[in-house]
């Protein structure tokens, strides 16, 4: 979502879109943003589109200031691909080109700006099917995010107050500059009147409190979790229903949707 709420951006299997709500909210104007498109080559693993397609949008970054957007493209063709957009006289989002390739061949999951409230920040940090990876918006050099496990899937991260991880492993707090540890000695409610499971939880989503950094939430497959402590220990939301949940977010007031 666009700083004040006007537009949104949406990543979808037919590539990204920009989404413009109108007074009559079942009829906004969406349009398509230009993207990478399936080459007439065969890619390295069969997918179910035909050349000239275009190619699944992932992850969308959008600065403080609405102008500037990164949007990270590719499924399981093992050539993941990123774009960086600027705004346009007519509010339009016009591509830039494409980042310098990332490190891996594996689908982009998550992407965060090191100051979301910066207009002009100075990092971003990338999560894909298997680790986190660091780009330096000035060099345009990708890094490593120190302290991540391998094969960890980095579906969501937070940077308030740090860079947070939910990945699939486990969870991963600030150590440092670019630097993450995971949560080792954290137990986590598996079931609501018994069991526990270990710090290997498979989590979705993750989200601190902007007014109160010591409290974070986070998704899972077996429910939601929140600490009051930095993640060393951690309550189950047991009044909401069984099932998964995949994304968190602290509203202003310490409400979490």
């Amino acid at each position: 979502v666009l700083p004040g709420g006007g537009e949104f951006v949406l990543t979808t299997q037919r590539g990204a879109f920009q989404v413009l709500p109108q007074p009559d909210s079942y009829k906004p104007v969406v349009k398509a943003i230009p993207g990478p498109r399936v080459p007439d080559s065969l890619p390295k693993i069969p997918i179910a589109k035909m050349s000239g397609d275009p190619v699944r949008a992932n992850i969308v970054a959008i600065t403080a200031d609405g102008q500037h957007m990164i949007i990270g493209y590719g499924y399981f063709d093992l050539e993941p691909q990123i774009f960086e957009y600027h705004r346009g006289s007519d509010g339009a989002w016009i591509e830039d080109g494409s980042l310098p390739p990332l490190p891996t061949d594996m689908d982009l999951l998550s992407i965060e700006f090191d100051d979301p409230q910066n207009p002009d920040p100075g990092f971003a940090y990338v999560g894909t099917g298997d680790q986190a990876y660091v780009l330096n918006l000035r060099t345009k050099q990708w890094g490593r995010v120190h302290g991540v496990g391998p094969d960890s899937a980095i579906h969501a991260m937070s940077v308030v107050g740090g860079l947070h991880i939910a990945a699939c492993w486990g969870i991963y707090n600030p150590a440092g500059p670019g630097t993450v540890r995971r949560v080792t000695n954290a137990h986590f409610l598996l079931h609501r009147m018994s069991d526990e499971t270990g710090s290997n939880l498979r989590t979705y989503g993750i989200d601190v409190d902007p007014s109160r950094p010591n409290r974070e939430v986070v998704t899972s497959i077996t429910g939601v979790y929140v600490s009051a402590d930095s993640g060393e220990s951690w309550k189950r939301l047991s009044d909401l229903p069984e099932g998964e949940y995949r994304t968190v977010h602290f509203n202003a007031d310490g409400t979490v949707i």
